[in-house]
């Protein structure tokens, strides 16, 4: 009767920790609303629901599909997980800015976003780029994603793991 009650009590106080990710504060973000901006673009595209000429290439085998795409936000998520407005990498983005770009780097080892570039025409974004690379001793990957409003979106990824071959992926979707 005691380890059960003890059971219960080490399970409501392990249940209490969550682990669940709290919301960024958008109020005061020190650099771009990725996610603001990209969930915005999917509510845009699941609304106009365009047919898209899709590529996929593994390892110089390409596949290619005229599509309409279900889930924008699924196909998406990758550029909105590239938020570089987390709490603890705050002060960790250079900032470069000329009338038609604007460019957040980073050179920390513990952040995997390298860069976002937005260039844009007026007040229009035309070009979204972003750099995401993981590197530790058994691993590395180099992720360069592209976005452009209404014409394309490209995902291309090269990994490597140690003692294995070196792969290489691509997504490229075209708008219709």
């Amino acid at each position: 009767m005691v380890k059960k009650y003890w059971l219960c009590i080490f399970v409501l106080a392990f249940s209490a920790c969550s682990s669940d990710k709290q919301p960024e504060n958008t109020d005061n973000q020190a650099y771009f609303d990725l996610p603001g901006y990209f969930k915005k673009e999917i509510a845009r595209l699941q609304k106009i629901d365009p047919q898209v000429n899709k590529t996929v290439v593994t390892n110089g085998r390409s596949e290619q599909k005229n599509i309409k795409i279900a889930d924008w936000a699924q196909e998406l998520a990758i550029f909105v997980d590239a938020d570089i407005n987390k709490t603890s990498w705050r002060g960790s983005f250079s900032v470069s800015k000329t009338d038609s770009t604007q460019r957040f780097t980073s050179d920390n080892k513990k952040i995997r976003i390298k860069e976002l570039a937005i260039t844009n025409k007026g007040t229009q974004i035309k070009r979204i780029e972003i750099l995401v690379a993981v590197k530790n001793i058994l691993y590395t990957s180099t992720d360069t994603l592209i976005y452009c409003p209404d014409s394309l979106y490209e995902i291309k990824k090269q990994q490597k793991i140690k003692l294995l071959s070196q792969k290489n992926y691509a997504i490229v979707g075209k708008l219709k």
